[in-house]
């Protein structure tokens, strides 16, 4: 199992590969614990049970987007995403444009 590492919080990580773990992402969960990364450019939070911290990297898993506390129902597209990383909310506060994910095993 992945984790997602910020400064001293680490937080589980699910790659979602399949057309439909892509296509549910966090839809309908309650409670969220953990974040899903996926290659996409973009997202919908149509079916959302609560609202969540996005992240956006490129090619070379560099930060390009943040957005905290995203609200159910919109939808967000990147031409140059690589990845889009979905976590709870409250999750990316100290993340900064420019900077690299680290994810460890």
């Amino acid at each position: 199992n992945m984790k997602l590492v910020n400064k001293d919080k680490k937080i589980d990580l699910y790659y979602y590969h399949t057309f439909f773990q892509k296509l549910r992402g966090l839809m309908f969960k309650k409670d969220i614990d953990f974040a899903i990364y996926f290659k996409t450019k973009g997202i919908h939070t149509f079916f959302m049970k609560e609202n969540i911290d996005l992240c956006v990297t490129d090619k070379n898993n560099k930060i390009i987007y943040l957005e905290e506390n995203l609200a159910k129902n919109k939808i967000r597209y990147f031409k140059k995403a690589k990845y889009i990383y979905e976590l709870p909310k409250g999750s990316i506060s100290n993340y900064k444009l420019g900077e690299s994910l680290i994810i460890t095993d």
